[in-house]
C-alpha cells in the first residue's frame, strides 16, 4: 500500500515536471511571439499554470517524503488503521466497505474515507464485532465492524 501511494504521487510528479519543463516553456515562448505581455492572455495563462504546477510538484513531493517515512510497524495489524479495508454493516442494513486513506485520496464516493474524517476516526483501533457510532454532518450513523483487512494483510497478497 505504501509502494502503491508512493508510486501513485512519483507518476504524478514525473508529469508534471515533464509539463513544467517541456510543454510549459513552449507555451510560453509562443505567448511571447504574440506581443505586448501585459495584455496577453495565452502567456499570463500559461505562467499561472507554471506557478500550480511548481506548488502540486512541491506539494507532491512533501506528501512522498512523509509516506515514506510511515512506520508500518507501527500500524496495528489486528485492528483498524491506515490502509485497512473495513467491511460494515449500517444500522439500516446497508452493506458498506470503507478503505481508510490519506486525506488528499479521499473519495467517499469509492469508499475511501479519510483517517481524519469523522467516520475514519471513529473506526480507528476498532475491530470485527464492534459497533461504532458516529455524528457526522448527515446526522448520527451507527456500523457494525463484520470484517477487516489491514495493510499489512493487503501486503501479503
Amino acid at each position: 500500500m505504501k509502494d502503491r501511494l508512493i508510486k501513485k504521487f512519483e507518476d504524478e510528479i514525473h508529469a508534471l515536471d515533464r509539463e513544467l519543463k517541456l510543454e510549459l516553456p513552449k507555451e510560453i515562448k509562443r505567448a511571447r511571439e504574440l506581443g505586448d505581455l501585459r495584455e496577453n492572455a495565452e502567456y499570463s495563462a500559461a505562467k499561472e499554470r507554471q506557478r500550480l504546477v511548481e506548488s502540486r510538484i512541491s506539494i507532491l513531493k512533501k506528501r512522498v517524503a512523509e509516506i515514506a517515512l510511515i512506520n508500518l510497524d507501527r500500524i496495528p495489524s489486528d485492528r483498524a488503521g491506515f490502509g485497512s479495508t473495513v467491511h460494515v454493516v449500517e444500522s439500516n442494513g446497508e452493506k458498506l466497505v470503507f478503505q481508510l486513506v490519506m486525506p488528499e485520496d479521499a473519495d467517499a464516493a469509492k469508499g475511501l474515507i479519510s483517517t481524519t474524517s469523522p467516520i475514519g476516526r471513529a473506526f480507528l483501533n476498532k475491530e470485527p464485532g464492534d459497533t461504532v457510532k458516529v455524528t457526522t454532518p448527515g446526522g448520527s450513523r451507527q456500523f457494525d465492524i463484520v470484517k477487516l483487512i489491514t495493510i499489512h494483510d493487503d501486503a501479503q497478497e
